[in-house]
């Protein structure tokens, strides 16, 4: 069963946790793939000077100011695909940054996606860009409605008999890797799971030193 947009109506501070243990999954030409959030982080629009929407509306930004229930997917540092959840109505932007979670389907389209699986595929999915590795998710999936059952790229309940947010330990904490609001405690994981990727503060980027030629053995003049 898909989740209702309703689940995605109100901020994603408070649909985030509710995410733990729900399954993103994504139907391709190559076959489907489908990973049990264990991992998720709340970014709230533009009350939140980490959020991409902070300081309003942009062309990259725009689906998270859209419908809820749909796929925010940017490119970050070059190389990495992010999926985010939007939520709250249209007009408003507030998203959930899917970090982690275990493959449940599809293990073996996921290994071929990834290079490094990880003892026992530990970290097929570890990370928002491994997740959307494995998955493969890209830039064609923004804006995907992840609440229509004709949409390749779905978000359901979990399977019958499998941990959902209300039967497992959730813990909370600071966001990875986050240099402004990095206080706030909006990162929600399933405690002890070992798919939860590593937690690392932000580091400043230290600015390379340029160069310095050695001393001129003369004053630069071309003699006569």
């Amino acid at each position: 069963m898909l989740l209702p947009r309703q689940t995605f109506a109100s901020g994603a501070v408070e649909v985030a946790p509710g995410l733990l243990g729900c399954v993103i999954e994504h139907d391709t030409p190559e076959g489907l793939v489908a990973v049990a959030l264990t991992e998720v982080e709340a970014y709230n629009g533009e009350a939140d000077p980490a959020s991409h929407a902070f300081r309003g509306r942009t062309a990259r930004n725009a689906v998270m100011f859209g419908p809820p229930g749909h796929a925010y997917v940017y490119f970050t540092y070059g190389m990495h695909f992010c999926v985010n959840l939007v939520c709250l109505p249209e007009g408003t932007a507030s998203a959930v940054l899917l970090r982690a979670g275990r493959v449940v389907e599809g293990e073996g389209l996921a290994r071929a996606r990834r290079t490094a699986p990880g003892p026992g595929g530990r970290d097929l999915a570890r990370g928002p860009a491994r997740l959307c590795q494995a998955l493969g998710i890209a830039r064609e999936q923004n804006g995907a409605d992840v609440c229509d059952p004709a949409s390749p790229l779905r978000v359901r309940w979990p399977a019958p008999g499998a941990a959902g947010a209300t039967d497992v330990a959730i813990s909370s904490g600071p966001r990875v890797g986050i240099s402004a609001a990095g206080d706030r405690p909006w990162r929600f994981w399933i405690t002890g799971d070992p798919t939860v990727s590593a937690y690392r503060p932000h580091a400043p980027r230290r600015a390379r030193q340029k160069p310095v030629s050695a001393p001129a053995r003369t004053d630069g003049t071309i003699p006569l």
